[in-house]
């Protein structure tokens, strides 16, 4: 029995993106590394049904998972709710045995669903509280805690930024509460980040057209002296579309970017033709893409006194700030927003819109919570 291989969304994602544009399947395979033609089917199946969740699931995790349990009978179903009762039942008599914990809240809502079928007078008896202090709290139901004041700022933080950052960006935009407590308080109400997924390490034989000089340092000591370029496919408007850019590893910025129909060689020089002066030691790293080994790039690249730098084939790690980037501006945007069919124009402006914002607004924690722009400016 053979080995099976984990593909990181990133993989999966490509594949199908590529797939959509019309890339011959073994093509897509040698591409991104594939080993089985029914893995590249299985994903396009679940696509194409709308359960991109799967993409995500590790291998041998069952699908059905975390989806709620299955009973075998009606009995077992009785048994395992009066299980479920009796644990209510518990929790019941915990809150009438410490009452000064009770949250008023909790009474509140209680005393609502059932002072129908008992006096209130009951059922705060049961919950371990007096009828004054019930009056009382409702009195004061529509005045907020501290704690309720800091959980609904926290709250408006995670949905101003449409839940892109995790508890440790809310907490630096948020100095009034712990990193702890704010992740305490976005578990409790969902509010997590809905769009980094973990990278897994990925596989690939080596192949050189030009030598792999960044070697996967991806650290800077000054504005462009390393920049990463990659094409990624925008399959969301009335044709097919790609965005290609370039990428400053100083400081996370993209210099240059552009988005067109055809991804040829005329296409990424002028992505190239964008970027400003730059200093004599200046190495561009990318892909062995075509467009990046024809002779046009190759010569307009040392024009500019670049040295160029490639990846292995098949090892999108070499490359990966820049397809974190990609990963980012379609989880953030596209997915997050379940935009799977618009205009192309459409798509142009949300991709612009979001490297804007992106480049001058989007902080990150290893730019000690600052945008890339501020951060550059600060450097300099």
């Amino acid at each position: 029995m053979g080995t099976r291989v984990s593909y990181p969304i990133e993989v999966k994602m490509k594949a199908i993106e590529m797939r959509l544009a019309g890339v011959p399947v073994k093509e897509v395979m040698d591409e991104l590394n594939i080993r089985n033609y029914t893995q590249l089917k299985t994903w396009m199946r679940w696509y194409r049904n709308g359960e991109l969740f799967r993409l995500k699931q590790p291998v041998g995790k069952q699908y059905a998972y975390g989806k709620g349990p299955e009973y075998e009978n009606e009995t077992a179903s009785l048994l395992a709710e009066n299980r479920f009762l009796k644990q209510q039942i518990e929790v019941l008599k915990k809150y009438g045995g410490i009452g000064k914990e009770v949250e008023p809240k909790i009474v509140l809502r209680l005393v609502d669903e059932l002072k129908g079928s008992m006096p209130i007078g009951e059922v705060c008896h049961h919950l371990g509280v007096s009828r004054s202090s019930y009056y009382r709290w409702k009195k004061d139901a529509d005045k907020l805690t501290p704690k309720e004041e800091r959980n609904q700022q926290i709250g408006f933080l995670c949905k101003k930024h449409k839940f892109r950052y995790g508890y440790r960006k809310i907490a630096d935009l948020y100095p009034g509460a712990c990193k702890k407590t704010v992740q305490r308080v976005m578990q409790q109400y969902g509010w997590q980040c809905r769009v980094k997924v973990k990278k897994r390490k990925r596989t690939g034989q080596p192949a050189y057209v030009a030598p792999n000089l960044l070697e996967r340092d991806f650290s800077a000591t000054r504005p462009l002296e390393k920049l990463l370029t990659d094409i990624t496919y925008l399959p969301f408007g009335q044709s097919m579309m790609y965005l290609s850019s370039i990428f400053d590893v100083f400081n996370g910025e993209i210099v240059a970017r552009i988005v067109g129909f055809t991804q040829d060689t005329a296409f990424v020089l002028d992505t190239l033709n964008q970027l400003p002066d730059l200093p004599e030691d200046c190495i561009l790293h990318c892909d062995q893409g075509s467009v990046y080994t024809s002779y046009a790039y190759q010569r307009a690249v040392k024009k500019k006194g670049i040295t160029m730098s490639m990846s292995r084939k098949g090892t999108p790690a070499d490359n990966s700030p820049i397809e974190t980037f990609h990963s980012s501006l379609k989880s953030e945007t596209f997915y997050l927003d379940d935009i799977f069919r618009t205009t192309n124009a459409r798509v142009i402006q949300i991709v612009e819109e979001y490297i804007d914002y992106y480049n001058n607004i989007r902080i990150q924690t290893k730019l000690n919570s600052q945008s890339p722009v501020q951060f550059r400016q600060l450097a300099a």
